[in-house]
């Protein structure tokens, strides 16, 4: 078996060929449909209100819904939901969620059609302490795990009841974290620990998922499941998110970077967009986000491989020489396209920039695009000094600094050997051509890797293992077309393409075209810097993670992120973690930098990091608290006007 093998094709995407489960009436799995899931919010013991929103969500077109189970009423009450929900004509597949109670497992499982257990909660007890098990020690503890988890698997064979075995990074089991540390091999030998006491008992009804709040290691956790599966003979289906993606943009932008990016290698058999927003609101990004696999369409004119050409599992970026700023070890650029525009002040604002009328000069933001292509004559303006024109060579020459810009055919020695830098346009097709070889490692050259193809991603990574492999070391831009594309997809099909490369350590910068009017500059600018945070390859803005809510929640978090966002938002680089709960609280948050964490009503936790530094603060003080202690580490900024 190929070392590094996770998916059928990387040059003509195939769906992962995985077993069916069924969850009621709803199979999932094999050649099944991709399924929408979402999780209600409500409080589980509130019948009519969690009623009442389920079918808000089922009408929307969410196919399987979530309810929180914490302790055995909660699951008991599953009964009256689902009895209720029947009577109201609505028979979607109801799943309990269960983290740190095993009798409520029990109880749920005899309800509901599905249960979701989280490993690293189910039977250990996380203290965020480091142990150290002899080989001896290590099986004694998973005996432990057999005693508690073998009458749960009984019970749902008896029942027809399905299990999604649901490790997530946050929630690692210090036994766990002890032989693995805090690594997608962790949260892989997490849940297969489960899997391998199911399989012997001979039950095979069973959802994986390897959800993170860094769609990075997300991305290679459930890579390194599938790898993990094939050599083990398994084939479960795969539910695919990332936790605690956050609300708008931004969490729009985490959620198509990590679940686009394994969809495109066909990998992905539910998905669920975790936001900190209504449940309802999840569907219709679930269901844009799907509508390029409906079908996995047969590519063509795409070279084949016969092995994985990189460590699909770590990240490493490609090594390139700087030409200029771009390359090297510079930060990925963002590239803002104004063909057919006027090149004008106001689009230079909308580009990020700011001009200071007491300075007489422009003042960049922190989401000032770095290069503007035009196809027009550039007129004399007072241009910004790290904003650079890139121009089609056809342009009249418009001074110091500017980048001309060519198709490969178009190049020539007499073309470059007067310039410092050149922009040349590439496509697949193009790398293996005799022009290419001529200027190949040149080092004035910035290669922009281009594609209008219906799945670039596959298209353009073909071309970066091509120059991986050839050992050809010019920085590239990734230019993408859209086309007229409206922006609700272009948002997350660009975070998909452009995300997917960056997560992999291809690209070295971002360049997304649109003709949609709709799409205008400063969307795509913003959109361009969130997909490079998302990506964690330039850090450019404050980040949240912010669970979704659910019935555990113990404050409005749609309402408290958005007062604590209006509060942090010009702190560039600070992670802050935004949890409802206990549940989703240190673990969950695995690399923010200060949490906020519900521990009970009216109360709030606040961490540094993993430890807890202020208990029990009054709702109505925890924001100022939390800034508070930003402030006392050195973090804190006051905003710019």
């Amino acid at each position: 078996m190929e070392e590094n093998k996770y998916c059928v094709s990387l040059t003509n995407p195939q769906r992962f060929p995985t077993r069916v489960v069924n969850i009621g009436d709803v199979p999932m799995g094999g050649n099944y449909p991709i399924r929408i899931q979402s999780m209600t919010t409500t409080d589980t013991m509130d019948t009519n209100s969690t009623v009442e929103q389920i079918i808000r969500m089922v009408d929307a077109g969410c196919e399987y819904v979530r309810i929180t189970a914490p302790s055995i009423n909660e699951a008991r009450n599953l009964r009256n939901i689902k009895k209720k929900m029947n009577r109201r004509g609505y028979n979607v597949p109801l799943i309990a969620d269960i983290h740190f109670t095993p009798n409520a497992a029990a109880e749920a499982a005899r309800i509901v059609e599905k249960i979701r257990i989280n490993p690293g909660n189910f039977v250990d007890k996380k203290k965020f302490e480091t142990l150290e098990y002899s080989d001896k020690e290590y099986e004694e503890e998973l005996e432990k795990i057999r005693e508690k988890f073998v009458p749960l698997i009984n019970i749902c064979k008896e029942h027809g009841t399905a299990m999604r075995i649901g490790a997530n990074h946050g929630s690692l089991s210090d036994r766990i974290m002890s032989r693995f540390g805090d690594t997608p091999m962790g949260m892989v030998e997490s849940a297969l620990e489960f899997v391998r006491i199911a399989r012997e008992e001979n039950f095979h009804e069973i959802v994986l998922s390897m959800k993170a709040s860094n769609p990075k290691v997300m991305i290679q956790a459930y890579r390194l499941l599938v790898n993990k599966m094939i050599a083990e003979g398994m084939n479960y289906p795969l539910h695919l998110g990332v936790t605690e993606a956050g609300e708008g943009e931004d969490g729009r932008i985490k959620s198509a970077l990590g679940i686009g990016a394994l969809l495109e290698d066909g990998l992905g058999d539910t998905i669920r967009v975790s936001l900190t927003e209504p449940p309802e609101n999840e569907i219709p990004v679930a269901k844009m986000l799907i509508s390029r696999y409906s079908e996995y369409k047969q590519t063509s004119g795409i070279p084949p491989l016969e092995e994985v050409p990189f460590n699909p599992f770590e990240y490493e970026r490609r090594k390139t020489f700087p030409v200029g700023n771009i390359g090297g070890k510079e930060v990925p650029r963002v590239v803002i396209d104004l063909r057919g525009k006027e090149v004008n002040e106001e689009e230079i604002k909308r580009a990020g920039y700011v001009y200071s009328l007491a300075k007489g000069r422009w003042q960049a933001s922190d989401l000032a695009a770095d290069f503007i292509f035009t196809d027009a004559e550039v007129p004399k303006i007072n241009l910004p000094e790290s904003l650079t024109i890139v121009s089609k060579n056809n342009v009249p020459q418009i001074g110091e600094g500017s980048i001309p810009y060519f198709k490969l055919k178009e190049i020539s020695d007499n073309k470059i050997k007067n310039v410092e830098h050149a922009f040349v346009e590439i496509s697949l097709s193009d790398v293996f051509g005799n022009d290419f070889e001529k200027i190949a490692n040149n080092r004035k050259i910035v290669f922009v890797a281009s594609s209008k193809s219906e799945h670039p991603m596959i298209e353009l990574r073909r071309l970066f293992f091509e120059l991986k492999k050839r050992q050809i070391e010019n920085p590239v831009l990734i230019k993408i077309d859209y086309g007229t594309q409206g922006f609700e997809k272009l948002q997350l099909f660009a975070s998909t393409d452009f995300g997917a490369l960056f997560t992999d350590g291809f690209g070295d910068g971002i360049w997304i075209v649109s003709n949609n009017p709709g799409c205008n500059v400063e969307k795509l600018n913003s959109l361009s810097f969130g997909i490079l945070q998302a990506a964690r390859v330039r850090i450019s803005k404050t980040e949240y993670i912010a669970c979704p809510s659910c019935g555990r929640t113990l404050f409005d978090l749609v309402e408290v992120t958005q007062k604590i966002r209006k509060r942090t938002e010009h702190l560039k680089g600070i992670k802050i973690g935004i949890m409802g709960c206990i549940v989703n609280g240190p673990g969950e948050m695995a690399d923010a930098d200060y949490g906020y964490v519900g521990t009970g009503v009216g109360k709030v936790s606040l961490y540094r990091g993993k430890e807890v530094v202020k208990r029990n603060v009054p709702s109505e003080k925890a924001v100022d608290e939390l800034i508070e202690l930003i402030k006392q580490d050195g973090n804190w900024r006051e905003r710019e006007e």
